[in-house]
């Protein structure tokens, strides 16, 4: 029982670290007054160009490092179409989803064409710190890019947004952009700022699955992992150490379900009901976290200068 939960636990963390890097990327982009539902598709384009460029380079860091570049081209784009041009949220995140996603499609089938088996690379190799210690070896055998996630992402993300004045305009243009313009700040350039780190992280997660977790790009790769981030920085009321909680929930209920189908119980009930448990818990989450969640005031409401 002990062996099946430190195996529980390391599991998670590596589960939970794609929808972490993209839940923190979501939250810059909130806690600054835009919903960027361009986040699925920012994701999948991330994991794919990611792939590709390390395929072809033969570097899986270029590769992460393009798909990090491509997240913050993305979440520029974002920002011309919503703080610029004054688009709605919804229709320009979902543009931006649906157009990442046939892109990355399209480059996928025009390289690597019509393949019976989906072409792989040599993922990231996990991190042994303590090979003499069994139990302590199997829980911190991690990524990189995870121990990264949680040790550093997470931390300097709640530092910039509450220790610091970039932080301090962030929540500012997100709660009152008029009184933050007329307190002489740039609410374009913060919320541009935003947005482009947003779409870094989001970008990150992706790339995270196929130059890590997977080592392979496939169509469903993403699966609505995206969706799941949004849901968990309302769970985390637009904080990052509370959506990382929030990550880990998911990734827990994510890692115990695949423990459970490979260990062959005979349960009646249909192996999809596994599947969608993940998704559910969130939604339990959600609901009940929702409830008391205080939305940045002006989420969703384009700023015009006057």
């Amino acid at each position: 029982m002990e062996i099946f939960i430190i195996n529980l636990i390391g599991a998670t963390l590596r589960v939970s670290t794609p929808i972490l890097l993209a839940a923190i990327g979501e939250t810059y982009a909130e806690r600054a007054g835009i919903l960027n539902l361009g986040i699925e598709g920012t994701m999948f384009f991330g994991a794919f160009i990611g792939f590709f460029v390390a395929d072809k380079s033969g570097s899986l860091w270029l590769g992460f490092l393009v798909a990090v570049l491509s997240g913050v081209v993305f979440g520029l784009l974002m920002a011309l179409l919503t703080v610029t041009l004054g688009v709605n949220q919804h229709v320009s995140g979902l543009g931006i989803t649906m157009l990442c996603t046939g892109l990355s499609l399209f480059a996928f089938r025009l390289n690597y064409g019509g393949r019976s088996i989906p072409p792989s690379i040599e993922s990231f190799q996990q991190l042994a710190p303590f090979k003499n210690i069994p139990w302590l070896n199997t829980l911190t055998e991690q990524y990189l890019l995870t121990y990264v996630a949680f040790l550093v992402i997470v931390p300097l993300a709640w530092w910039l947004l509450y220790r610091t004045s970039f932080g301090l305009k962030i929540r500012s243009v997100g709660e009152n952009p008029e009184a933050a313009d007329a307190a002489g700040v740039n609410v374009f350039a913060v919320r541009y700022a935003a947005l482009a780190i947003g779409g870094g992280l989001m970008a990150a997660g992706g790339a995270f699955l196929s130059l890590a977790q997977l080592g392979a790009f496939t169509h469903g790769i993403i699966a609505g992992r995206g969706w799941v981030a949004i849901a968990i920085v309302i769970f985390g009321n637009w904080n990052p150490v509370r959506a990382m909680w929030g990550a880990l929930i998911f990734g827990g209920t994510s890692a115990l379900q695949l423990r459970l189908q490979t260990m062959g119980l005979q349960l009646p009930i249909p192996y999809e009901t596994f599947l969608a448990l993940p998704y559910i818990v969130t939604i339990i989450a959600l609901v009940l976290a929702g409830r008391n969640a205080s939305y940045p005031a002006a989420l969703l409401k384009p700023y015009r200068r006057e």
